[in-house]
């Protein structure tokens, strides 16, 4: 459940990177949200790696993964088609 459920959340990213290379618009993303979501799921993450190391929590591990690298995504199209002025 839990692994089905992280993935699900990961996928649900997919649609916003979608419409940014589509439209090649971020005017109405903030970069600053994107950046707290970004550290939060990295201090899950070092977590996640600490759980999966003692042998618990390797789903966890697999869908935080997923997540920072989705969101890794969305802050780079933010930086490659908004710039930093554009927060």
């Amino acid at each position: 459940m839990q692994l089905l459920g992280g993935i699900i959340l990961s996928l649900g990213w997919i649609p916003q990177i979608a419409r940014i290379l589509k439209t090649k618009s971020v005017a109405d993303l903030s970069l600053n949200s994107y950046l707290l979501m970004l550290f939060g799921i990295a201090l899950m993450e070092a977590y996640a790696v600490n759980l999966t190391l003692t042998g618990a929590g390797l789903a966890f591990l697999i869908t935080n993964t997923l997540s920072l690298c989705v969101v890794s995504t969305v802050i780079m199209l933010i930086l490659q088609y908004g710039g930093r002025n554009k927060r």
